[in-house]
């Protein structure tokens, strides 16, 4: 049982921050206690990632219709996560600090097929579904450079903002969020804030941490839009 209980801790803490609760009774170390933190924090944002944009799947099947998602928006979602998946991977940084990534992506990949294939094009959403699947195995497999990867991690700043830009843009535009899910935007809001503190808890890595500064900015511009259209009639329904 001891030895069971020791590798369940071994989960969520290092050796040394083990001995530091469980052998000298120290529980107020604070550095084990942010670590820990981080690290069940980072657990549970991977287990969240999982269903994070079910919602939003089930909302376009639903409603047979990809209105009011930009295609444009989602590529540059696609982009900003791959490489932040495959920076992290090839620096074989904790995977409670970039599992979500792996869930996101494929997802997010599932809603630009989808977008496409009820756009009226089969063809395009089987090709972009093999495109990213091709993308990220090339990122991943140790033939890109690290610091090539470290460039491309640097562009998710602007990337990730103009992604999410793109989104807000076209919620103007139309009047409305459309098919944009609230509980989806909320929960990568909510993720991406979270990762701020789990980043620098675990990685360090100043470039990750403030990609994920810029994400928490752009998603919660996306949740302050949906607040705002709650009620608001789209104006194409309106016309």
């Amino acid at each position: 049982m001891a030895v069971l209980f020791r590798q369940l801790c071994l989960l969520f803490l290092t050796p040394a921050c083990y001995e530091e609760f469980f052998v000298e009774f120290n529980f107020f170390h604070v550095e084990c206690l942010k670590a820990a933190i981080s690290k069940a924090l980072g657990l549970a944002i991977v287990a969240g990632s999982v269903l994070v944009k079910v919602p939003q799947i089930l909302k376009i099947v639903r409603a047979g219709s990809g209105e009011g998602i930009s295609i444009t928006g989602t590529i540059l979602e696609l982009l900003a996560i791959s490489f932040n998946v495959a920076y992290s991977f090839v620096n074989r940084y904790p995977f409670s600090s970039y599992g979500d990534g792996i869930f996101l992506l494929l997802q997010t990949t599932l809603i630009g097929a989808l977008v496409q294939l009820y756009g009226g094009s089969k063809v395009k959403s089987i090709t972009f579904f093999l495109t990213v699947a091709v993308a990220i195995t090339i990122l991943c497999s140790g033939l890109v450079p690290l610091k090539l990867l470290w460039v491309l991690q640097a562009t998710n700043i602007p990337t990730v903002f103009a992604g999410k830009m793109v989104q807000a843009v076209a919620n103007y535009t139309n009047g409305s969020t459309g098919q944009l899910s609230a509980i989806t935007v909320t929960m990568l809001f909510l993720g991406s804030m979270a990762r701020i503190f789990t980043s620098i808890q675990e990685t360090g890595d100043q470039i990750i941490i403030l990609t994920y500064s810029v994400a928490s900015l752009a998603n919660g511009i996306l949740l302050a839009q949906i607040i705002y259209y709650w009620n608001v009639t789209p104006k194409t329904k309106k016309e």
